[in-house]
């Protein structure tokens, strides 16, 4: 099981490898009991939001972490993962504008998800 920092690390680093654009972390638990953390990104289109949210639904089921839910799939401008104690917000930058989620939760800690520690790799046999 991971740590709700390595659920974020995996997430921000699968967002940037498929070239999200302005990824955010909130660290939201002083805030609320909703999640630790919202990782907020923008899709370019459909299409690139689509790829965004598979590789990190991808490579986080991969590390044993699944998500319980997605919203929005049929939708073209927001999709949310819920993996429990982290939430992925996945826009188009109109809808990213609009909803503000920065604006609404500027209370919360923004991290460097480049700070956060990716989990140990399995060990090879």
């Amino acid at each position: 099981m991971l740590t709700p920092a390595e659920i974020v690390a995996i997430a921000a680093k699968a967002l940037e490898n498929k070239k999200a654009r302005d990824v955010k972390v909130l660290k939201t638990a002083e805030q609320t009991v909703l999640a630790d953390y919202f990782v907020i990104c923008n899709g370019t289109s459909s299409t690139h939001i689509k790829a965004l949210v598979d590789e990190v639904d991808k490579e986080l089921s991969e590390a044993g972490e699944p998500p319980i839910r997605r919203e929005g799939l049929r939708s073209d401008i927001w999709v949310l993962m819920d993996f429990g104690c982290v939430i992925v917000h996945v826009f188009t930058d109109e809808a990213r504008k609009f909803y503000n989620l920065e604006r609404l939760w500027s209370d919360s800690e923004e991290i460097d998800p480049a700070t956060l520690p990716l989990p140990p790799l399995p060990e090879e046999e």
